[in-house]
């Protein structure tokens, strides 16, 4: 959908922060996790909402991130390593220090393959995150 895509070239994507892919990356995974909750289930709103806190929390995403290492580009891993390294401002209160450094990670190479249309690789690493 049009309305959804972002404007910057692949240049301009990769001067922002790692922080600002992760911010985006964040919302995308929401987005598809909820999404394929919504097509792979017939839960009620609350029930979703629980379900979808297992794959979306820090814990969950860094674990996810783990899985998917080996099946990473080594353009992905710097990308990876970029959001693992920035400077966070503050942290979960819900989770580990490493789990959310390693969850800001997986989020910004997620929003960073949105925010420069990299639509089938993203799609191929969303595919690998949750296990149908």
């Amino acid at each position: 959908m049009e309305i959804f895509n972002c404007n910057k070239n692949e240049n301009e994507v990769n001067q922002m922060s790692p922080l600002t892919w992760a911010y985006v990356g964040d919302a995308v995974y929401e987005l598809y996790v909820r999404t394929n909750l919504i097509n792979d289930t017939n839960l009620k709103p609350h029930k979703l909402h629980v379900e979808s806190i297992k794959y979306v929390k820090a814990g969950a995403q860094a674990e996810t991130l783990k899985n998917l290492e080996s099946a990473l580009t080594e353009e992905e891993k710097e990308i990876v390593k970029r959001g693992r390294n920035t400077q966070l401002h503050h942290t979960a209160k819900n989770a580990s220090v490493q789990d959310y450094i390693h969850a800001t990670a997986f989020e910004a190479l997620i929003g960073y393959l949105y925010l420069t249309k990299n639509e089938k690789r993203l799609e191929e690493i969303l595919n690998l995150t949750i296990k149908k």
